[in-house]
């Protein structure tokens, strides 16, 4: 809460920014936690049967289907925390990214972003300079990228092969307003976020 509330105090935020709902497999809630938002009339979806999936898929899967006739092409969902705690939560969340290609989700944490670049077209990444950068990434995962081109960065990539075991572009800077990036593979895009 400190990064997008700074100035405000926790309990505040938390009646004013109520969940309608929280749904999940309910094995890491505090009981002290689901009693409070239960008493402020959020909904509980228990779904404890429902081991396959995590708590984040669950949740990404209820948004994308909670309004069917909705346009969703313009939906984009910032997941707060989601970056930060345990690796294996981590790379569940990330996996969500890949499940979810066609949805644009935002992985957020106090110092950095990650969204996903599917490979399906050229992407144009505006800065917001006053709380992004400088220091940025782009990381395959899963598969080779066997070309990637960038523009905007401080080491721009031309048809660059990129693969865990060989090159990665991480501590990568951002030079300025504007990155493109048009690669063979999906890529995870991360940016540094400054502190307030």
């Amino acid at each position: 809460m400190p990064l997008l509330f700074p100035r405000d105090d926790a309990l505040d935020v938390r009646h004013r920014y109520k969940p309608d709902i929280i749904k999940g497999d309910m094995d890491s809630i505090r009981t002290e936690v689901l009693d409070f938002y239960t008493n402020l009339g959020t909904k509980v979806v228990d779904e404890s049967h429902d081991q396959d999936t995590t708590d984040l898929h669950k949740c990404v899967a209820y948004i994308r289907d909670f309004a069917p006739n909705l346009d969703k092409s313009n939906l984009c969902i910032l997941v707060a925390g989601a970056l930060g705690g345990r690796f294996d939560h981590e790379a569940g969340n990330i996996n969500v990214l890949y499940r979810f290609s066609t949805t644009r989700i935002i992985l957020l944490s106090d110092d950095c972003l990650i969204y996903l670049l599917p490979r399906t077209h050229c992407h144009e990444i505006h800065i917001q300079s006053s709380v992004e950068g400088p220091h940025c990434g782009l990381i395959p995962i899963g598969m080779t990228s066997v070309s990637t081109t960038t523009t905007g960065l401080q080491w721009d990539l031309t048809n660059t092969e990129m693969r865990f075991g060989d090159l990665v572009s991480t501590s990568n800077l951002v030079q300025g307003e504007k990155i493109t990036v048009q690669s063979s593979s999906d890529l995870l895009w991360t940016i540094s976020i400054k502190k307030v």
